[in-house]
């Protein structure tokens, strides 16, 4: 069985992190893959440890006349029985083939790239039914999670962040996007005396962010960490995760707390909003609503064993539905079944 993926991601994002993180873990199965990828030293990297050697090619714009030559190069000497694309420049460059052709989509996207597609996989059920209201076959369209690692790190020391060891320390992860609602939770934050906030990732509001924060009284409570590769790290120095954001078509930083076991609040957007069952395996609250989004970290914070329950149970969804063996176990079985068979051979 041979799969050639191929992603022309920016060079930092959840769907772009998902990709290395499956491409790798596919590595350690029979399947032969070969991995295009836009030019980018950091993921070529990451994906080299795990044992791949990526090609990696332009993926330009409408005037990157190359990048679909090379891209119809490898597949002609790979000849895989399945290509997968993801999102809308990798799968637009993919040629027509000897192959059954996936695109796999993070978000509701346009389907005019997705028309000369075979299947497409949708990361969440929601995207699955947006697929088909917009006339794609349902028994062409399909649903296939994400996994994240599991693995524990020791808690980043909170002295090298002047952060005092007894203060109640919250920590939000993504990309400095209005989506992300972090100027919610910074607004929360102020209402929150002697709480810390941890916040790791970078984008384009970071000096309105924090511009905002000053503007609070809360810089000295707010440590901007900028895009961050030791994540499990972060989880295990924080006591609350917050995930506020606006839109969040799947919310792969929910499933990334569960699986760290730290109670988590979210905005109710909705891929959180569909992942959580709240006051089960975490909280939430209403979009753009600070009062709530502070009233619920309070509550966590001031009912330990609640918070310790909640987080259990977060991890316990994780174990069910999104540890990478039953994730990657799901993508042999499409491959399997889409291509008659050959995953067997």
């Amino acid at each position: 069985m041979r799969d050639l993926q191929a992603m022309a991601g920016a060079e930092y994002g959840g769907a772009e992190a998902f990709f290395a993180r499956l491409a790798v873990a596919l590595n350690r199965t029979a399947l032969e893959q070969r991995v295009l990828i836009r030019e980018n030293p950091a993921r070529a990297a990451f994906l080299k440890q795990g044992g791949i050697d990526p090609v990696q090619l332009r993926f330009g714009g409408g005037l990157d006349f190359m990048t679909p030559l090379k891209m119809k190069r490898e597949i002609n000497s790979f000849k895989p029985d399945v290509v997968m694309t993801w999102m809308n420049r990798a799968t637009k460059m993919c040629p027509k083939g000897d192959f059954v052709h996936v695109a796999r989509l993070g978000g509701y996207y346009d389907l005019k790239y997705y028309r000369r597609c075979d299947h497409l996989i949708g990361n969440t059920e929601d995207i699955v039914d947006y697929l088909v209201r917009e006339g794609w076959p349902k028994e062409r369209a399909h649903y296939l999670p994400n996994f994240v690692s599991a693995e524990r790190a020791d808690p980043l020391p909170r002295k090298a962040y002047y952060t005092p060891k007894s203060a109640k320390l919250i920590l939000g992860l993504g990309r400095l996007h209005e989506n992300k609602a972090f100027d919610v939770l910074l607004k929360a934050v102020a209402r929150l005396p002697d709480v810390y906030l941890w916040l790791a990732g970078d984008g384009p509001l970071r000096g309105a962010l924090e511009a905002q924060a000053e503007k609070l009284g809360i810089k000295p409570r707010v440590r901007f960490l900028g895009w961050r590769d030791d994540t499990a790290a972060l989880f295990a120095a924080a006591d609350v995760f917050v995930c506020p954001s606006r839109h969040e078509p799947l919310g792969n930083v929910v499933i990334e707390g569960w699986a760290q076991g730290i109670p988590v609040v979210a905005a109710d957007s909705l891929g959180p909003g569909t992942l959580i069952d709240h006051g089960d395996n975490g909280f939430l609250t209403p979009v753009d609503d600070d009062g709530a989004l502070a009233a619920a970290i309070q509550w966590l914070i001031a009912n330990p064993n609640d918070a310790a329950l909640m987080a259990r149970r977060g991890y316990e969804t994780y174990q069910d539905r999104f540890t990478e063996e039953k994730v990657v176990s799901a993508y042999l079985a499409f491959f399997e079944k889409i291509t008659g068979g050959k995953a067997q051979d």
